[in-house]
């Protein structure tokens, strides 16, 4: 008896599954598999497989590190794995976890041939889940949010730069954690969004990447020009469930991938560090869905509020809790300089009806079942699992408590409203005194990230910038 078996981690819709994709493996002649799993950064890590493990894999899981999830952005090792006194309880020494495959997400990668590709689960090797993972979290406030009689709905909405690779830098000087960022150059001048021309010249690689994207089945719907020089904004179709965060580490992994192979640089940094640049968001569309019936629970009746009492009272929540949330929404020291006033970029907490410099544009209105939230709070860079799991533990509190979002503000950035975390260092300290993140997603979480959040930011504060190179070296 393997350890999927003996644990019994799939049920009977997964066991058939398992058995469509070996048929399928075979009759495609697919020649290996990338076994993926989202770490804390929701960045793809994982192992690849020749076909001929699959079987293996869907009996016993592949191994891997579980220094993995004590990495920071540079993917050095923050956390002790050999200090038993400070090390995560069953991960001393870097011992094995386990990656159990989850076969509803096998995929065919369009783009290098022969190869398959499936997300993973992160267990112990006594079969418990692994804590500290992700997907498992996001799946777990999902089902509290069901028991509650709700589905949680959300659609993607990314902007990002696409840039034409120069220099790989790949010298050996250029290695290192991190390494020496490649040279790259513009595919459009920017400032002229929306228009026919500028897409003109972003076609050769967006008609690729759309091809790509499709045949992998992520619900695309549209690709736009955005404002700034070298930026685009694709949009996808709402979905239910963990289905968004699972297609957003994808869409994000193979865009990279695909861009790449042709010549090309994509990069979901929220302001990279270029001439004339323009910040990228993540906006969060969401709504609740009754789980019996499927109808939108925001939706306000004729005469009344923007959203119904339920609508309301989430939008308080996400208000409510939003400077603790950030760190999940714009989880990197770069994503706080996108805050900023007359910018189409949210810099308090506050909310209104159909307004771009709101941090929660609420659409939509009295019988309209398209009613939802749009948290334009976010960076492109974010864990998906954690973004949506924020939303679910601050609405959750809201609907608890009943908790008013008061009166719609018509000019953003003047209206009196509690301002959003100008530092990650503040939002850490926010979410490591928040109540309600600590009962939504536990104190060993809270803890973990915030101790892997705080190591990022000492080496920052570390690093000699440009900036004081320029502003200190010849005046003093």
């Amino acid at each position: 008896m393997g350890f999927i078996q003996k644990h019994d981690l799939w049920n009977d819709a997964l066991t058939r599954q398992a058995a469509e994709i070996g048929r399928r493996v075979e009759a495609d002649r697919v020649e290996v598999i990338r076994f993926s799993f989202p770490d804390q950064h929701g960045i793809l890590r994982g192992k690849t497989l020749v076909a001929s493990e699959l079987a293996s894999a869907f009996s016993s899981g592949i191994s891997l590190a579980s220094s993995l999830l004590m990495k920071d952005t540079s993917h050095r090792t923050v956390i002790p794995i050999f200090n038993g006194s400070n090390a995560i309880p069953g991960m001393e020494g870097a011992a094995d976890i386990i990656m159990v495959p989850d076969p509803s997400t096998f995929k065919i990668l369009p783009w290098t041939p022969g190869t398959g590709w499936m997300l993973c689960d992160l267990y112990f090797r006594d079969g418990r889940k692994v804590p500290l993972a992700t997907r498992h979290l996001c799946r777990n406030v999902l089902t509290q949010l069901g028991d509650a009689g709700y589905d949680f709905m959300t659609g993607l909405e990314v902007e990002f730069h696409v840039t034409r690779l120069i220099d790989a830098k790949l010298a050996p000087e250029d290695a290192g954690q991190p390494g020496t960022p490649p040279q790259v150059g513009l595919l459009h001048k920017g400032y002229n969004y929306l228009t026919e021309l500028n897409y003109d010249q972003l076609d050769p690689i967006f008609d690729i990447l759309r091809r790509n994207l499709q045949a992998l089945g992520l619900g695309l719907s549209s690709l736009e020009i955005e404002f700034g020089p070298s930026q685009a904004e694709l949009v996808f179709r709402a979905d239910r469930g963990l289905q968004p965060a699972d297609d957003m580490v994808l869409f994000r992994s193979a865009t990279k991938q695909i861009c790449r192979r042709h010549g090309y640089h994509a990069s979901f940094m929220c302001r990279p560090r270029l001439p004339n640049v323009m910040s990228s968001g993540w906006h969060l569309h969401q709504s609740l869905c009754a789980k019996e019936g499927g109808d939108n629970l925001f939706m306000a009746a004729p005469g009344g509020a923007p959203l119904s009492p339920i609508g309301m009272h989430w939008l308080g929540g996400l208000l409510d809790n939003a400077a603790a949330a950030t760190v999940f929404t714009t989880p990197t020291i770069n994503g706080y300089k996108r805050y900023r006033p007359f910018s189409l970029a949210p810099d308090r907490a506050i909310w209104g009806c159909d307004n771009r410099g709101v941090m929660l544009r609420v659409m939509g209105g009295p019988s309209d079942p398209a009613s939802r939230i749009e948290n334009r709070v976010g960076e492109p860079a974010a864990n998906p699992y954690l973004y949506l799991a924020s939303q679910i533990v601050s609405g959750l509190d809201g609907l608890a408590r009943r908790a008013d979002p008061g009166a719609s503000a018509d000019a953003p950035y003047a209206t009196p409203a509690p301002h959003l975390p100008r530092t990650l260092d503040e939002a850490v300290s926010a979410l490591e005194a928040s109540k309600v993140f600590r009962e939504g997603l536990g104190d060993s979480f809270v803890d973990y990230l915030v101790r892997i959040k705080r190591a990022e930011i000492d080496r920052y504060n570390l690093e000699v910038s440009e900036w004081e190179q320029r502003e200190y070296f010849d005046l003093f």
